[in-house]
């Protein structure tokens, strides 16, 4: 037989793999009416993007439509016309899909030892082919020829690609060499491609393994045998030609078959098929599919009529769908404005503007000086600005005098000096503001000690290098306004051990600011959840700090004249001075005990885990709603656990549900901190766990008096000082670890959200 006789025959037993892409043949018009919300947007990880969907009328056409169903893993994966589908690209208008690799392997002795069923012939020049009688056409489809390469693997392989519709073929020789290598170019050693013509939507694959005549086959055969352990595959797929690289394994082994089982990517051009543009968009059967506003159509480019739909310039989105395409926001997508321009996004674009004095040049996109407009504008600035810039401070100073004088007068300030001149030994001194500026450095940040809703607190130094503390306040009404001057003259005769002292205020600024000691060894609350965890108060300090506390808060329901309920108890309103005595502080929601039971109605203030409930239902504040939040105060000595956790079991976060449970349960030790329960004796302990218990009921004329807890408080800190009842003899007042400290040892004055100045509440009362 001749070598043309035999290339002839090779040719009759080309091998033939069709690829059975996507739907069945149809030349359906395509229905663009929108998809429901009911429709699946998602399988798997691909989103589905219409024209294509899943389920009935989900897509623009039944060739766009996209199954869901699991794999053998039983992973959802999309398929669409029996080929799972990798993604949707509407910008492009391509498909990736997975393409059967059509492949067989063959040892020394060159048996088969593919395991695809397929036909298999005997060439006589010792080849073997395999043929595939699959053929199918899909008119929205087209094989990509930009991005797609028919690729053939193989030692003296040949590989066609055949069109016979278009009368079109091609192909290459794979051979082998002792110079392949890993991720070189597929050029003929070991691998070859070849690309495909423009809008091929059908073909068949031939594959062949070359026989030489028989004494190059026996020196082939022993050098290849050598070579690749007696086992060879040769392989022909078209994929995408950016999903490969070459590997030596693929020729000896089963590896690229392995991938995506036997499988690769191909990508596929897609487009509303059988009508141009021209065409649809006449609309006379009402199947236009670009149905956003701001789309356009684009004839498709991948072969036969045909088009696909974009957004226009400046809008992106879904054009296939109503209000699919959106602006585009320019200005935040990179710098499309110059770096010292303004960029200002429109519908549909975008411009660029300059500051003054510059304007934008579109030749270099640049901000170019706008030399006449700022001469004159800076001419006519200076004038101006000297002529109103004189007049301005001429009018602000009078203004600025006229104020503090109104503020002054507004604030009970002449009310307030001739009180004190009519009472002398009055202890209260009116700063003026120039005063507080300089004491704090014109407010400076470094001098904040503590900070909330209703105000700032500072540290000043004030006449004499005294300490001093400065709350300068928000806003408060016009009617607590009238009364203060005389409300500030009920606060400073509260005077007090273990109660910070008011030492005097500013009243020519429109809200009033108060001066208070400093108080420079931190609060209870610090004390007991201090910042040094290691830290371990003794239980006698922790309750002669208590016991004090308790002594100020009865100075004020029973001493003080009107009487004065504070309102928001709690460990970090109650103050450490330098040698750890407790100061009650931060009235801001306290009010005077008027006669009137009606006059008891307020705003529900304070802060949560500490309010009293029946305060809570009634609005309604008493003497005994300071008892309850001292209840809580003295649960957080006893167990030195924090009233409300935010995290935990729900029944296990408020410290006083679990106290009383507890106390129910006749079980207190399983709530009170190790290290008291290891100090000191179970009947001390009981002691105070029932006074907080008597404390916190629910009732509150159940619940002892100030003076009682006061009392009850003395007492137990004198059973501590008698041996004879087994329990702690150490001395009781000695200093306690000051590690606590912050590192200036200044105090955070707590100025909550909750709370509002005590003369706010005070004039309140005054104007009922």
């Amino acid at each position: 037989m001749n070598s043309s006789e035999s290339e002839a025959k090779t040719m009759e037993l080309v091998v033939q793999l069709g690829l059975g892409l996507l739907l069945v043949a149809g030349h359906c018009i395509p229905a663009t009416a929108a998809p429901s919300s009911a429709c699946q947007m998602q399988c798997g990880d691909v989103k589905i993007l219409y024209p294509f969907g899943i389920g009935k009328n989900c897509s623009v056409s039944g060739e766009f439509d996209v199954t869901c169903q699991p794999d053998k893993n039983g992973i959802s994966k999309p398929f669409i016309g029996g080929h799972e589908l990798l993604d949707i690209s509407l910008t492009n208008s391509t498909i990736r899909v997975l393409n059967p690799i059509t492949t067989y392997c063959y040892n020394d002795t060159w048996h088969m030892n593919s395991s695809m069923v397929v036909k298999q012939q005997n060439d006589s020049s010792g080849g073997y082919t395999l043929v595939s009688d699959i053929v199918r056409n899909y008119p929205p489809f087209r094989f990509s020829d930009t991005r797609n390469k028919f690729t053939v693997i193989g030692c003296l392989t040949v590989g066609l690609i055949v069109n016979n519709v278009s009368e079109y073929m091609t192909g290459c020789v794979s051979t082998c060499g002792w110079n392949m290598s890993d991720g070189s170019s597929c050029s003929g050693m070991g691998c070859c491609q070849t690309p495909i013509p423009k809008g091929m939507d059908l073909f068949d694959i031939g594959l062949q393994a070359i026989r030489t005549i028989e004494n190059q086959t026996n020196v082939d055969n022993k050098n290849e045998t050598n070579r690749f352990g007696g086992l060879r595959c040769n392989y022909a797929v078209l994929m995408e030609a950016a999903a490969f690289s070459f590997s030596t394994t693929y020729v000896n082994t089963t590896k690229f078959n392995d991938m995506n089982a036997g499988q690769a990517p191909v990508v596929l051009d897609w487009s509303i098929r059988n009508h141009t543009c021209q065409v649809a968009q006449r609309n006379l059967t009402g199947t236009y599919a670009c149905l956003s506003t701001n789309s356009k159509c684009v004839d498709s480019t991948s072969g036969s009529p045909g088009y696909v739909c974009n957004c226009s310039l400046g809008y992106e989105g879904n054009p296939y769908l109503p209000h699919g395409c959106q602006d585009v926001d320019e200005c935040n997508q990179g710098r499309p404005c110059p770096s010292d321009g303004v960029c200002h996004n429109t519908v549909g674009g975008y411009r660029c503007s300059c500051r003054a004095g510059r304007k934008y040049s579109e030749q270099n996109n640049s901000c170019v000086l706008d030399t006449v407009i700022v001469i004159g504008v800076t001419m006519g600035f200076l004038a101006l600005m000297i002529f109103c810039f004189s007049g301005y401070v001429i009018v602000q100073k009078r203004k600025l005098k006229n104020t503090k004088e109104e503020y002054f007068r507004q604030h009970g300030g002449l009310i307030l000096f001739d009180t004190m001149k009519s009472e002398k030994g009055l202890a209260f001194t009116v700063f003026s503001e120039a005063e507080l500026i300089h004491a704090t450095n014109n407010y400076d940040k470094s001098r904040i000690i503590g900070r909330g809703g209703h105000g700032i607190v500072y540290k000043g130094i004030v006449k004499g290098n005294m300490p001093v503390a400065i709350k300068r306040c928000t806003l408060i009404n016009e009617r607590q306004k009238k009364e203060f001057g005389q409300e500030m003259l009920i606060l400073s005769q509260i005077n007090h051990k273990n109660i910070v002292k008011l030492m005097g205020c500013c009243l020519e600024v429109e809200v009033p600011m108060l001066v208070y000691e400093f108080i420079p060894n931190g609060t209870l609350f610090q004390l007991i959840h201090g910042r040094n965890e290691t830290l371990q108060i003794s239980f006698s300090t922790l309750l002669r700090i208590a016991h004090e506390a308790a002594e100020g808060l009865n100075f004020l329901h029973s001493y003080a004249s009107p009487p004065i309920i504070h309102g928001d108890v709690k460990t970090s309103n109650i103050l450490l001075d330098e040698n750890y005595m407790a100061k009650v502080s931060d009235f801001g929601a306290s009010i005077l005990a008027p006669s009137d039971k009606e006059q008891y109605v307020t705003m529900v203030q304070g802060t949560v885990g500490y309010l009293d409930p029946e305060y809570m239902q009634t609005c309604q504040l008493t003497e005994k709603s300071d008892v309850y939040s001292f209840g809580v105060v003295l649960l957080e000595v006893l167990t030195g656990e924090a009233p409300l956790k935010l995290y935990g079991p729900e029944e296990k976060r408020s410290l006083t549900s679990n106290f009383l449970s507890a106390m129910k349960q006749n079980d207190l030790c399983a709530v009170v901190a190790s290290h008291i329960k290891e100090q000191e004796s179970i009947e001390l302990i009981r002691g105070l766990g029932e006074l907080a218990q008597n404390c916190l009921d629910m009732c509150d004329s159940n619940r002892p008096s100030m003076k009682e807890v006061a009392d009850e408080l003395n007492r137990l800190r004198k059973l501590l000082l008698h041996p004879w009842l087994g329990l702690n003899t150490e001395e009781m007042e000695t200093p306690v670890d000051t590690s606590f400290q912050t590192e200036n040892s200044i105090v955070e004055y707590p100025v909550l959200e909750s709370q509002n100045l005590l003369i706010d509440s005070i004039s309140s009362n005054y104007a009922r």
